[in-house]
């Protein structure tokens, strides 16, 4: 499964530096043209790569969220819980130890 994985993976990658040189290859063709300015065509790029990661976080989150509900169905307590009833753990043995 983890080759599997890897293989999208790295089609992934080659589709994105793929489309991202032809992109940019359209992009100085524009400019080659006379229909963008080399300042336009700096900008359009730029925007294009803000919205590449914006859209790469939102997946990432929502990754994120999908293998935190994943794990809570499968019963694991987060980082958070746990260290919420470590603490109530220790509590609890302090009072034990004082009387």
């Amino acid at each position: 499964m983890s080759d599997l994985l890897r293989k999208g993976f790295h089609l992934g990658l080659g589709a994105a530096v793929s489309g991202k040189e032809k992109f940019e290859k359209m992009v100085h063709e524009m400019v080659k043209r006379g229909e963008v300015t080399p300042t336009q065509a700096k900008s359009m790029i730029h925007t294009w790569i803000d919205k590449g990661e914006s859209y790469d976080k939102e997946w990432n989150d929502q990754a994120k969220a999908k293998m935190q509900g994943r794990m809570k169905e499968m019963g694991f307590v987060s980082r958070e819980e746990y260290e919420l009833l470590e603490a109530r753990i220790q509590r609890l043995e302090e009072r034990l130890d004082r009387k």
